[in-house]
């Protein structure tokens, strides 16, 4: 018999801190435990915490959403129907470049309808789909809040103003050139670029 007996993972720890870590050893679960310990594991501070894990992994997975219900102590089916309700979570892999057309009003009435359309017939991807290869993400969002540069795509997370089916098309295709975000890439905002 070793002279240090092996602690279970309960010994050492404070009554009701929970153990933390995903057996993947992902360390991104590390960034979602430090949401749940900051909400001290309350449960209404799910919607907060879906967030935090849609940022981290840029789409809700199955095993993330089972890991928030156990770590909340939350049926499963409450988590899931948190997540469905709201549109603004993403239950897919993200392309590795995105292009998010605003449909609300004033980008509708000055052409959002044509940018989508013809970013649906070039790259052959539905919005609110990802291409096959998984090289692009189109979605459209109701509004993005910048009313007054109508109408607004956000390409790679910059928010470009005043767009035509055409300079979002550049802009796009150009995207596609360049590496991912978070591949490199030198940060370079155009004239008619605005950071988000």
């Amino acid at each position: 018999m070793s002279a240090h007996p092996q602690a279970t993972p309960t010994e050492g720890r404070r009554r009701g801190e929970r153990a933390s870590g995903h057996p993947s050893g992902d360390e991104r679960f590390a960034i979602i435990d430090k949401a749940l310990t900051r909400g001290r594991y309350a449960q209404d501070h799910l919607i907060e915490v879906l967030h935090v894990a849609q940022d981290v992994f840029g789409y809700l997975s199955e095993d993330v959403l089972r890991y928030l219900a156990r770590e909340l102590r939350l049926p499963p089916s409450k988590v899931f129907g948190v997540a469905t309700f709201y549109h603004l979570f993403s239950f897919d892999p993200p392309g590795a470049h995105a292009c998010t057309v605003c449909t609300g009003t004033a980008c509708f009435v000055k052409g959002a309808d044509q940018i989508v359309e013809r970013m649906q017939t070039t790259y052959s991807v539905p919005a609110g789909t990802t291409t096959p290869d998984g090289n692009l993400t189109l979605s459209t969002a109701r509004c993005l809040g910048s009313c007054g540069m109508a109408p607004v795509v956000v390409i790679d997370g910059e928010v470009r103003g005043y767009q035509t089916s055409e300079s979002t098309l550049e802009a796009v295709t150009a995207a596609l050139a360049a590496p991912a975000p978070g591949e490199g890439g030198d940060g370079v905002v155009t004239d008619d670029t605005v950071e988000a």
